[in-house]
């Protein structure tokens, strides 16, 4: 019998995608039904395979349309480089990870997850040499924009979460962390404050652009004296004893203060409450990630929210289109200012 040939009289079934409209489901689910994957039941793996073999689709068909795809795993890194006490664990992490796992779901492959504290240069080459995924996916660069670069320059299936920066190798995704800084200090300029400190490091790229932003609104508004850097941690444990060390300290607090993260926001609600200070009455506070988090703090976050949702589609589409062999240029999205209590 032909290929396509069912002998029964029904419209052959030619790719992964009729067979996905016809059994009501996904291409990614169909995909893993095939290949007998344990996260597809097995009712429905058998319901999926009943309908293409009812139809003539067979299996081997899918194998020879996948010809991009060698372990069907995509590597996903989080380098921590200058931040030690930051961990998986950290809401951030955990929102994004979340969102590339579904993300790679649909599009049919699996994460490999790998937490590095690179202590050489080539440890993103080992990674890749290793022959355990199709592409790699990094969540932040740290301090490690060299070596993304010269990584990215011979090896293309290879994306970032992180700033974009002009002369850049590496294709990156990312909020224009430059206006979000600005945004958030030009929302704490506006409701009076006339001071400000920034809570974060700006070490890594990202941390470094939002603390520009904040330069450039407090400049605007003839500040230019007036803003106090702490470079805390981007755990929110680990900023703590930084963060009440300042509290502290006896000189005069700032009317404002811009964190680098909701992480370390929530770290400074919790700092000033214990010292007896009210937000925003003493101080107003605003973070920056826009996690589903900030919205159960007391008092509620204000934050300068990055669209993760759409940050996790681009970094798996870029990365699936480079796969393939295609150029892709950078994604740099806009931050959205969100105005709550503590602010």
């Amino acid at each position: 019998m032909p290929e396509g040939s069912n002998g029964k009289g029904l419209p052959p079934i030619r790719n992964i995608k009729e067979l996905a409209d016809l059994a009501g489901v996904t291409p990614a689910t169909v995909s893993r039904a095939l290949a007998d994957s344990d996260l597809i039941s097995t009712k429905t793996r058998e319901r999926i395979k009943a309908i293409a073999l009812e139809h003539g689709f067979r299996p081997n068909a899918m194998a020879r349309n996948l010809r991009f795809r060698k372990t069907g795993a995509i590597g996903v890194v989080i380098p921590l480089d200058h931040e030690t006490g930051q961990h998986i664990s950290d809401p951030f992490f955990m929102t994004m990870l979340g969102l590339l796992a579904d993300a790679l779901a649909e599009r049919g492959y699996n994460l490999l997850l790998s937490r590095v504290m690179p202590s050489s240069p080539d440890w993103l080459d080992r990674f890749i040499d290793s022959g355990r995924v199709d592409g790699v996916i990094v969540i932040g660069q740290s301090d490690q924009s060299g070596v993304l670069d010269r990584v990215a320059a011979k090896y293309r299936p290879l994306v970032v979460w992180g700033g974009y920066s002009p002369g850049q190798v590496h294709c990156s995704v990312g909020s224009d962390n430059r206006l979000g800084g600005d945004l958030a200090a030009t929302h704490l300029i506006e409701r009076g404050c006339s001071s400000l400190a920034f809570f974060g490091d700006p070490h890594p790229r990202e941390i470094g652009q939002r603390l520009d932003g904040c330069k450039d609104a407090m400049a605007r508004a003839g500040l230019v004296n007036k803003l106090v850097i702490l470079p805390a941690r981007l755990a929110a444990e680990a900023a703590r004893p930084d963060i009440a060390a300042f509290v502290g300290s006896g000189a005069p607090l700032p009317q404002g203060i811009v964190a680098a993260s909701d992480a370390v926001a929530m770290a400074t609600l919790s700092v000033l409450s214990e010292a007896g200070l009210s937000v925003p009455g003493d101080i107003r506070v605003i973070g920056f990630d826009g996690l589903a988090i900030s919205e159960i703090t007391v008092p509620r976050l204000s934050t300068i929210r990055q669209d993760l949702n759409a940050g996790a589609a681009h970094l798996v589409d870029l990365l699936l289109r480079r796969i393939a062999g295609e150029e892709t240029d950078p994604v740099i999205m806009k931050p959205e200012l969100v105005v709550r209590m503590s602010s």
